[in-house]
């Protein structure tokens, strides 16, 4: 970045190039002034983690250039990919420049203590900051894990109540996001946030509070029924007390909470028993 340009923005999510809350988050950086590209996953990818999945056409990774409602200034792709490899192809500067900061989100549902492994949204986020991208993650809470079920693709889901979809409290953590570009522009190459909000009206948001990862997720997956040569799964709301201090802990009051996050490395301080 330079005093002569505003930041380079690009715009990823989880839940597909078209969901409302990856609209809120664009707007955010877009109306900050920041250049914006969007380039997301072209059909919904949960779960994904930091996988590097993708649909090729004779070799050829497929995307095309799409619109989203409301923001007619800003360039978006749908990419045949998971959002982990489209942080990857932002990187190799496919979808114009290189940007200086990577958005994630807003992921539909909070993504939260130790279960962020699995999230594509922050898997996203990771694999941005992996590469020396400034990155962050977003998501709002909205789900109601003790409805949780298992999607046909094997992967815990929990299930969404029932308000609509684009009636939800998007505006509330695309602000708060934007609140944090300035120090994350700011930051370390490869520095990478975490924020959770909850799916609240921005003047019944408690604060905004740093935050440890939970030693575990706001759910957890459970067998409801096994037999010969099959298992059935379930999710179910984790029942274990919310730690003091912690990402769930300060949802769970009403705060928003944002944790400096890292990709997974060595234990130096572990002595294996190895030769020399």
């Amino acid at each position: 970045m330079t005093a002569d340009r505003p930041p380079r923005i690009l715009v990823t999510n989880d839940d597909g190039v078209h969901a409302p809350g990856i609209r809120a988050l664009a707007r955010a950086a877009y109306e900050r002034g920041m250049d914006v590209v969007v380039a997301a996953p072209e059909a919904e990818a949960s779960g994904m983690s930091a996988a590097l999945s993708a649909v090729t056409e004779d070799g050829r990774l497929v995307f095309r250039g799409t619109e989203l409602d409301g923001l007619p200034g800003v360039p978006a792709y749908a990419v045949a990919a998971s959002p982990a490899y489209i942080a990857i192809l932002a990187g190799l500067g496919v979808f114009g420049p290189v940007p200086d900061l990577l958005l994630s989100g807003i992921n539909r549902g909070a993504n939260a203590g130790h279960a962020v492994l699995h999230s594509g949204t922050v898997g996203a986020a990771l694999t941005a900051g992996n590469n020396g991208i400034r990155a962050l993650a977003v998501s709002l809470d909205v789900l109601t894990p003790a409805q949780a079920s298992v999607g046909s693709g094997g992967a815990a889901i929990a299930v969404l109540d029932s308000v609509d979809d684009e009636s939800r409290h998007w505006s509330t953590a695309a602000e708060l996001a934007g609140t944090l570009l300035p120090w994350l522009a700011g930051a370390d190459p490869g520095t990478v946030l975490n924020l959770n909000v909850p799916n609240l009206p921005a003047d019944q948001v408690a604060g905004l509070r740093q935050a440890t990862l939970a030693p575990f997720g706001q759910v957890q997956v459970s067998v409801a029924e096994r037999g010969e040569g099959f298992v059935r799964t379930a999710v179910e709301e984790n029942a274990v007390r919310a730690v003091p201090g912690t990402d769930i802990a300060w949802l769970a009051d009403g705060y928003a909470a944002v944790t400096a996050v890292r990709a997974l490395g060595h234990l130096p301080e572990v002595e294996l028993p190895v030769d020399g």
